[in-house]
């Protein structure tokens, strides 16, 4: 399939959905830009995981992926985008820069999800972290599950959360410049 605009491919799912599984296969197919926050958390924080680091690379990637839009570069942000207000932001993001969007939404039984995150700790610890059951099911309980709407784009971008004018002011609170002390 050939497409005059680039596409924002967003990868919205809890740990071992087949997010990234899928991310690859979109970046290969479309000549898409990849960008994965986990690969950059191990690689500048290892073992550790702090959320002020997540946020901030989250945040760069999202610039990036941004810029790549502009270039008429396709991108595959791969962070999982639990929230409603991270998917309206990025898919005006999208929408300012001309390019088009798909929401890509993967979900597994919970079940399933422990096996595969037991299964990817053992043959790739240095891919991932531990994750306790504890924290899997709170973020089964926050996910924001999109809504077919979301999904197929024809439910319109929400207007920003009170106190945020635009979708960008929004985006440079959620996703801060730098990690602050």
């Amino acid at each position: 399939m050939t497409m005059d605009r680039p596409t924002l491919f967003l990868m919205v799912g809890l740990p071992a959905t087949g997010k990234t599984t899928a991310a690859r296969l979109l970046e290969v197919e479309h000549a898409a830009l990849r960008l994965s926050k986990d690969e950059w958390m191990k690689a500048l924080y290892g073992d550790e995981n702090p959320s002020s680091g997540s946020d901030v690379i989250e945040g760069r990637l999202v610039e990036i992926g941004l810029r790549a839009l502009e270039l008429g570069v396709s991108v595959v942000i791969d962070f999982g985008l639990w929230g409603r207000d991270e998917r309206s932001a990025l898919r005006q993001a999208s929408a300012d820069r001309g390019a088009l969007v798909e929401l890509r939404y993967l979900a597994a039984p919970r079940d399933e999800m422990r096996r595969r995150l037991d299964r990817r700790w053992l043959d790739q610890p240095h891919t991932t972290w531990e994750i306790s059951d504890e924290e899997l099911d709170g973020w089964v309980d926050v996910m924001q599950v999109p809504t077919p709407g979301e999904v197929d784009g024809s439910e319109p971008v929400d207007e920003p959360p009170a106190g945020f004018g635009t979708w960008d002011d929004w985006r440079a609170h959620r996703w801060p410049p730098a990690v602050s002390d």
